[in-house]
């Protein structure tokens, strides 16, 4: 992507809220990320076209789960400062509460950090922090493996 390649040149971090104007379906979901610090929290702005059952009203499941996904990617590239954005290899999410139709706010942590796999942990919480509607773990492949 060319604002990662951009934040690199310059020597600084990516400007995640661009970063997720670039990213159509995070844009079309209402993601935005509020930064302080090193500190990096996503924002997953309510709209009722992101409702899977009207009935309750619950969040989609999707939904939730690609704002973990992405959520997980913005903080390794943040963090990695690479050229390319992280691939997911494999991530297992629990649904831990329904999704009220609310603002939804994720944190990741990568909890392991090598030179192509990084793992990471991230939780959604909506009115308390500690109560979190889903957590999420994943592997995700930094850069492509090189060629011989």
């Amino acid at each position: 992507m060319e604002i990662l390649k951009q934040a690199r040149e310059a020597g600084t971090k990516v400007d995640l809220n661009a970063l997720i104007d670039a990213i159509p379906y995070a844009k079309f979901i209402g993601m935005e990320v509020d930064q302080k610090g090193t500190e990096i929290t996503t924002v997953l702005r309510f709209d009722h076209k992101i409702i899977g059952n009207p009935v309750l009203p619950a969040l989609h499941g999707g939904v939730i789960g690609s704002f973990l996904e992405t959520t997980a990617i913005l903080q390794l590239a943040y963090e990695t400062g690479g050229e390319v954005l992280p691939k997911p290899i494999d991530l297992t999410i629990d649904y831990l509460r329904s999704g009220k139709p609310q603002d939804t706010f994720a944190r990741a942590r990568i909890t392991k950090h090598g030179r192509r796999v990084a793992n990471v942990h991230v939780e959604a919480w909506q009115d308390e922090h500690t109560k979190a509607i889903a957590a999420a773990h994943g592997h995700f492949l930094l850069k492509p493996p090189e060629e011989t």
